[in-house]
């Protein structure tokens, strides 16, 4: 029989609730439903089997010997427990992916940055009410080249929008 019990991880499911993103939130729920009940199936089967009453199966079976062969051969029945081959993988793989999420923070963080200083900019100028059409172009060049090529501004065709 196994020598250990099986399912004595304990899942830290808020933790797990914390990472998991909001399109998602079904199948984890689906997920934690399952876990749950097989938690519960096994918390319902005895860790060790009952032992067999070999004594009322002797008084019982009318063939001498059948018996005590069943029982010499159980005695020898040894199942081997599962080797972990698993746990090495999903090792190197929350390793990757802590790496992974370290780079993302990273560049997040960058990014953030860069849209922070383009808000204190955008805070910092001049409001368009009172920005004359040089400073506005001087602020977006494009449109100097959409002016260069219809004259007329902002006469233009709709579509090139």
């Amino acid at each position: 029989m196994a020598a250990r019990r099986v399912g004595r991880k304990v899942i830290d499911w808020a933790a797990f609730a914390e990472r998991v993103p909001a399109n998602q939130k079904s199948q984890f729920n689906a997920l934690k439903s399952k876990a749950d009940a097989l938690k519960t199936k096994i918390n319902t089967v005895p860790e060790k089997p009952l032992a067999i009453n070999w004594d009322m199966y002797k008084q019982s079976v009318p063939v001498a010997g059948l018996v005590d062969k069943f029982q010499k051969e159980y005695d020898a029945l040894k199942v081997p427990y599962p080797k972990d081959t698993a746990t090495v993988k999903v090792n190197a793989q929350e390793k990757e992916m802590d790496q992974d999420v370290a780079k993302f923070v990273a560049e997040s963080n960058k990014r953030i940055k860069e849209y922070e200083a383009k808000i204190e900019a955008l805070n910092n100028m001049v409001p368009f009410e009172d920005m004359t059409v040089e400073e506005y172009e001087d602020m977006y060049p494009e449109l100097k080249e959409r002016k260069k090529k219809y004259p007329y501004w902002p006469h233009f065709p709709v579509w090139e929008l």
